[in-house]
């Protein structure tokens, strides 16, 4: 007789609370057992400051630290990070009493936590083309040498594009555009060489239904279509979270909360927010909702957070989840770590 087979399930810890790190639009990169925060906002359309605060998960008390730095990045909201090589790296956002796309000419920041110094990085020829300033923009890496920044939104309009940014050669590129229609807060990740995005707001309404698929080799995009009824696979959503991750040897997609339906304050509001997880088997091409649970809670439904694959004290993949906009328009300052296996 065969055994049934296991179901995977989800556990919540939530690590620490704290009103500093109040916010919702920032960043968050996990680099070892290092999570680096920065930017954001705590009242719309007014950024925090430039500090980077570091939540240390190597004890069983998280250590939370804020650093304050001479050579950081202005402070910003809606910007996009990836780490490479144990750094943080950021690309734009939007800050000023106007609130306007920052634009550094192409630059990208880059945040060493073990110096605790930041770093800007120029093209190495100004007139190669680089990506316009943006913000709610998405961004990822292949964990070595080329980040890769998409969408978002510009002074005006969204956005499609798709860039590349190689750290020895210090140049960009241009990829083809991903699917139509352009979009704010979508989400990005890359596994295996190739680059997966879902969901983002079109202006009109959140996305969803579609797994788009961008092959380094090929240069092509390919589109995995779902039905997105939150049963046979999540819910069209806009800035919320997808990462990649290894369960049981198995490559996994996990997409999780975000934004459901705008508010009609825009920007200045919260609009309907969601609390679920899903997976996405990339070898079997399949949805499957994540049952979840916590010791003591299970963090509120979010959008406007961040999250990242983090290394776990016992040497597992995990993910970390900050802060966000809750749906009574409330900014939070909570870290959960999600730890994912079977039953």
């Amino acid at each position: 007789m065969s055994l049934p087979a296991s179901r995977l399930t989800g556990t919540w810890t939530r690590l620490l609370t704290s009103d500093r790190l109040k916010r919702s639009s920032q960043v968050v990169s996990a680099i070892g057992q290092s999570v680096c925060i920065f930017g954001g906002e705590l009242l719309p359309r007014q950024p925090i400051d430039n500090k980077v605060d570091v939540v240390t998960l190597s004890s069983d008390d998280p250590l939370h630290e804020t650093k304050e730095h001479s050579s950081a990045p202005p402070p910003r909201v809606g910007s996009a990070s990836a780490c490479l090589s144990d750094r943080m790296y950021l690309f734009s956002g939007r800050g000023g009493t106007d609130m306007a796309p920052i634009d550094e000419e192409g630059a990208v920041w880059n945040y060493d936590p073990v110096e605790a110094q930041w770093y800007k990085i120029d093209p190495a020829d100004k007139y190669i083309p680089y990506p316009p300033a943006r913000s709610y923009h998405c961004a990822t890496s292949d964990g070595q040498t080329t980040l890769y920044i998409h969408a978002g939104c510009p002074e005006k309009g969204r956005l499609s594009d798709l860039w590349k940014f190689d750290l020895f050669s210090r140049s960009w590129l241009r990829l083809p555009d991903a699917p139509a229609p352009p979009r704010g807060g979508a989400s990005l990740t890359y596994r295996s060489g190739k680059l997966y995005r879902m969901n983002g707001f079109d202006g009109t309404r959140e996305q969803g239904g579609s797994l788009d698929i961008y092959d380094l080799d090929e240069c092509i995009w390919t589109s995995e279509k779902f039905e997105a009824d939150g049963k046979s696979g999540p819910e069209p959503r806009s800035v919320c979270a997808l990462l990649s991750i290894t369960v049981q040897g198995k490559d996994k997609l996990v997409t999780l909360f975000g934004e459901r339906d705008p508010s009609s304050l825009g920007h200045a509001g919260a609009g309907k927010m969601l609390g679920d997880v899903w997976l996405y088997d990339i070898e079997e091409k399949r949805w499957e909702q994540l049952d979840t649970s916590g010791s003591e809670a299970t963090p509120a439904p979010r959008g406007w957070f961040a999250a990242d694959v983090v290394r776990t004290q016992k040497g597992e993949e995990g993910i970390v989840v900050h802060g966000g906009l809750n749906e009574n328009n409330e900014r939070l300052g909570d870290v959960w770590l999600l730890n994912i296996a079977s039953t």
